[in-house]
């Protein structure tokens, strides 16, 4: 991350296309159309123009015009997102194609954009981070470099020369074990062990010393697996997991109905002022439930995994969340969340989740969610 790879490899693809064709068409792919547009496509355009390139920009159809020497072809942005988004580059000439985070993308879209490209000449243009060593890009394309004549080059922060030391070591300080190795290294490594190897009850233990100014309520809703409610209270800019409801039906035998769970969410409230309910948002009947007896507000929670498993661990080591000593299932279940080193894409196992579930789904939903500012402008009339 932040290697300077994107700003090297657009400026080289577009100089090889104006120098190498007149004419032609080319492709410029990233994840979304938004993202290629604001990420790759805006930064581009701002060099390009200071090195006299002249650019025609048509973004209500998505391709602009790029002229320079006497030599003018088209570039088209897509979105590779899904699986559907082969069908959107399907039957198109090109003479190349650059496929920003190549890695993220669906395999059927990067497979379509490199059949597009049939003109003499052609070439493709990949960059990515790492993934998983089991990742079919690195399979079939970074192990395989030589075998398919293509350039492999491998860029660290090292090599963006516009990063201060400090700012790379704060980039440094961001990831740990796997995401260290492949965002600050650029190696393709499995994730195992723990998933939150930072904690230690020395600095994530406590409780609140005053009275919270706010209080909210995770779950992560379950029938046969166990079902984990947090009550969380901020105390000095510290959220505080100050109770928590966990109940296993698997060790009882006898599984909650959703009123039975809503029971136990009104005992873990007790009389606080609870400003949401944060909940797995698979779970639709216990969220109708929550709702139809109007105590609380019932917010489906984020649930993007791994990028909830990451800013949760930001938050852990930002000292962002506590955990008091009286929830111990939580306690519990930290020194037992794992990756699961068996499955093809960085993935927890499941087992010993539910808390964490919970509490990811409340750094997701709660601490990281959008702030209002109010913007207030007072004018004073002259005479």
């Amino acid at each position: 991350m932040r290697s300077g790879k994107t700003t090297a490899l657009s400026l080289g693809f577009v100089f090889w296309a104006s120098t190498c064709f007149n004419g032609q068409s080319f492709a410029i792919c990233g994840k979304t159309v938004t993202g290629v547009r604001r990420n790759l496509v805006m930064p581009l355009c701002q060099m390009l123009r200071a090195m006299n390139f002249h650019i025609e920009e048509r973004l209500s159809r998505s391709y602009l015009d790029i002229s320079f020497a006497g030599h003018t072809n088209r570039f088209y942005c897509f979105g590779g997102k899904d699986e559907s988004a082969a069908a959107l580059i399907q039957g198109i000439t090109l003479a190349g194609v650059l496929l920003d985070e190549a890695a993220l993308m669906p395999r059927s879209f990067v497979e379509q954009a490199a059949a597009r490209c049939s003109v003499d000449g052609s070439k493709l243009w990949f960059s990515c981070n790492p993934d998983q060593p089991s990742h079919w890009f690195y399979r079939e394309w970074i192990q395989c470099a030589k075998q398919k004549h293509a350039l492999y080059l491998h860029f660290t922060m090292d090599d963006n020369l516009t990063l201060s030391p400090a700012v790379r070591r704060r980039y440094e300080r961001l990831y740990h074990g796997a995401f260290y190795d492949r965002y600050v290294k650029g190696i393709w490594t499995t994730a195992q062990g723990l998933i939150y190897p930072m904690f230690s009850p020395k600095l994530h233990v406590g409780s609140p010393d005053c009275e919270p100014e706010r209080f909210v309520i995770s779950c992560d809703y379950g029938t046969m697996n166990p079902a984990s409610f947090g009550l969380w209270g901020l105390c000095r800019g510290c959220w505080f997991r100050i109770a928590e409801s966990y109940y296993d039906a698997s060790q009882t035998g006898l599984p909650r109905t959703d009123e039975e769970h809503y029971d136990a969410l009104c005992a873990l409230a007790g009389n606080q002022n609870i400003e949401q309910v944060v909940i797995d948002p698979s779970a639709a009947s216990f969220i109708a439930c929550i709702r139809r007896h109007g105590r609380f507000i019932a917010v489906p929670a984020k649930n993007d995994v791994l990028c909830g498993i990451r800013r949760t661990a930001d938050a852990l080591r930002n000292g962002e969340i506590k955990i008091a000593p009286e929830c111990s299932d939580t306690l519990r279940e930290f020194s037992l969340y794992v990756w699961d080193e068996r499955a093809d894409r960085d993935a927890p196992k499941k087992e010993h989740d539910h808390a964490m579930d919970d509490i990811r789904y409340f750094v997701m939903t709660v601490i990281d969610a959008p702030q209002d500012h109010a913007f207030f402008a007072a004018s004073v009339a002259r005479a």
